[in-house]
């Protein structure tokens, strides 16, 4: 008998004058009932199912664009180190690395619009990927932080 995984998601997001706009993804898949006896295999089908979710549900909220909202102002910004390694275990995996959390995703759209940085740009130049939810924890994390403390020097 097969083993049938359904992974969804929804998400809202917030617009001008107090309106708002949401997409939900839901997908379904059969899978060998095997997979019961070998978790972590059947784990990592999960999270590649949650990965295309996640993704497909960004495309749709971006008006079928998976890039983002549209690019900003660019200031500079420091180098950021790219993640070393991981436990495993997370939303999504980038080359066995665990990705951003969403919180992570959202404290960058939040800090870059604030700070006039076009996101699109930086994360490209500095970890090879178009969308936030593409980085890893470690380089989401490194990102927040040098975003935040070029917020935190005085003017001259």
């Amino acid at each position: 008998m097969p083993l049938k995984l359904n992974v969804g998601a929804s998400k809202k997001v917030g617009e001008a004058n107090y309106g708002s706009r949401g997409a939900s993804v839901n997908v379904e898949m059969e899978l060998d009932s095997t997979l019961i006896g070998e978790p972590a295999r059947l784990q990592e089908k999960i999270r590649q199912m949650f990965g295309l979710v996640r993704t497909s549900l960004t495309e749709e909220l971006n008006g079928g664009n998976s890039h983002g909202p549209p690019p900003e102002p660019q200031a500079p910004a420091a180098s950021v180190p790219a993640a070393r390694s991981s436990n495993g275990n997370g939303n999504g995996q980038r080359g066995g690395m665990r990705l951003a959390t969403p919180a992570q995703v959202k404290a960058l759209y939040g800090i870059a619009r604030q700070q006039g940085v076009d996101l699109g740009r930086l994360l490209q130049e500095r970890c090879h990927v178009a969308r936030p939810d593409e980085v890893t924890i470690r380089q989401a994390s490194a990102l927040i932080d040098e975003l935040k403390s070029t917020s935190a020097q005085p003017a001259t």
